[in-house]
């Protein structure tokens, strides 16, 4: 029997979880890169709309078909491919001139960052025990936000550099993913994986074994929680996407207040969004957890609520910051992360959570183009829209899951500890996370 290297879950979490840093800053970079390379190397706004656009569908498409890669071809062959892609990716964003060079930059890392999302989060959570799942999957949004934080610093540095800075800004993308690669490398294939593999290969009766087709999601005891799963992450990412798109402009524009002012807001109040999910991650794995839930679904949807509620005055909008960051921390990704992957067996995880980011992801590209549409009716109009989609995608989210916690975990690793004691027809024995 084959040694598996034992790895603390929490550096696989940290080394996994880093795909959210990337998807963040990757984003956040090139929308502020393009625009320094408009006046720097004569980038029009047709293909600043349209690089943009690409990038949005691309990760959608990366993790549809990411997803259901990793789980047919293993985890670890597709996190150290997609991080390979990221960094050819972020060269041609980097060293391009030519518009077809930056389109297929900016399809490398739509596409492997897209990919990358489903696979390392089944990673974290197969590394990862019933007692810590929950605040590991957690820490990826604390990266998420330090992407976010980190790349804000970055161009804040170089934003005035000309295409020298944009190309710093690039660089950053694609350093992290060269120093992944390498951190990935030492990570071996997901345990839990490689005894799913072998029981399908043998034809073993197990439900890890057999439901591994896409079509298992539409049916028996896996199609309501993969409904709402989409439904909860569509809507509440259609609000928040539409209000981080366009809040700058609400903001200038309807509010009253200066760009630097809201830039200000957000930055002072980032870290209310970090102590949220903290407070996520110290209660996602106890009985409290749909308590947490509820109350932030509250913050989230009365935050979007708070303008309307106080003609868009500057208070209304310093409480709807407040509140969505609030809300955010405690009731959207993190706790669709560890929803997604509790509700599915090992061969349909990582399909089911590219599908679902792939499903949101795409619809909040679509949504972009009608928004201008709705803020002319208003921006009242507007926001009272995003706080009922809100509002109804956390109802759906609560209706799933609110009376049990569901975990797909419990019965494979009964079926794992049974099988290990025939070691013989393993190749690997699983982790045991510490």
């Amino acid at each position: 029997m084959d040694k598996v290297k034992v790895i603390n879950p929490w550096y696989i979490g940290v080394v996994s979880g880093m795909a959210s840093y990337i998807d963040s800053a990757a984003i956040v970079s090139n929308g502020t890169a393009l625009v320094i390379y408009q006046k720097a190397i004569g980038v029009t706004s047709a293909e600043i709309g349209i690089l943009s656009g690409v990038l949005t569908l691309c990760i959608a498409v990366g993790a549809l078909v990411g997803g259901r890669l990793g789980d047919c071809f293993g985890r670890r062959k597709v996190f150290i491919v997609t991080m390979a892609m990221i960094a050819v990716g972020a060269l041609m964003l980097t060293f391009g001139k030519l518009f077809v060079v930056l389109l297929l930059g900016t399809a490398f890392v739509g596409l492997a960052t897209g990919a990358d999302l489903p696979v390392s989060l089944a990673t974290i959570a197969e590394a990862a025990s019933d007692k810590n799942r929950g605040k590991i999957i957690g820490l990826s949004n604390l990266l998420w936000l330090l992407g976010i934080s980190a790349t804000m610093a970055i161009s804040a540095v170089v934003g005035g550099w000309g295409q020298l800075g944009a190309q710093v800004m690039y660089l950053h993308v694609g350093f992290v993913a060269v120093v992944l690669l390498l951190l990935r490398w030492q990570i071996p294939e997901s345990p839990m994986w490689l005894v799913a593999r072998d029981e399908r290969r043998r034809g073993a009766t197990t439900v890890r074994a057999q439901k591994a087709s896409f079509k298992d999601l539409l049916r028996g005891k896996y199609l309501w929680p993969f409904i709402a799963l989409c439904l909860f992450y569509t809507l509440v990412n259609l609000a928040a996407n539409t209000g981080g798109q366009f809040g700058t402009y609400v903001a200038v524009n309807v509010v009253g207040i200066s760009v630097e002012k809201n830039s200000l807001w957000n930055f002072l109040l980032m870290p209310v969004g970090v102590l949220s999910g903290l407070l996520f991650m110290k209660m996602v794995d106890t009985s409290r957890r749909m308590l947490v839930f509820v109350i932030g679904a509250f913050f989230f949807a009365g935050g979007f609520f708070m303008p309307v509620l106080l003609n868009f005055s500057p208070l209304s909008w310093f409480c709807f910051i407040s509140f969505t960051a609030v809300g955010s921390g405690m009731a959207f990704e993190g706790i669709m992360k560890v929803w997604s992957q509790e509700s599915f067996p090992t061969m349909l995880r990582s399909t089911a959570q590219g599908a679902i980011v792939g499903v949101a992801r795409l619809s909040c590209a679509l949504l972009a183009f009608v928004t201008p549409v709705l803020l002319d009716a208003g921006p009242v109009a507007l926001y009272t829209i995003l706080s009922s989609i809100i509002a109804l995608g956390m109802f759906i989210g609560w209706l799933c899951f609110h009376r049990q916690q569901r975990n797909e975990f419990s019965s494979e690793s009964e079926t794992i500890i049974d099988i290990h004691s025939d070691a013989s027809e393993l190749r690997a024995a699983p982790v045991t996370p510490h």
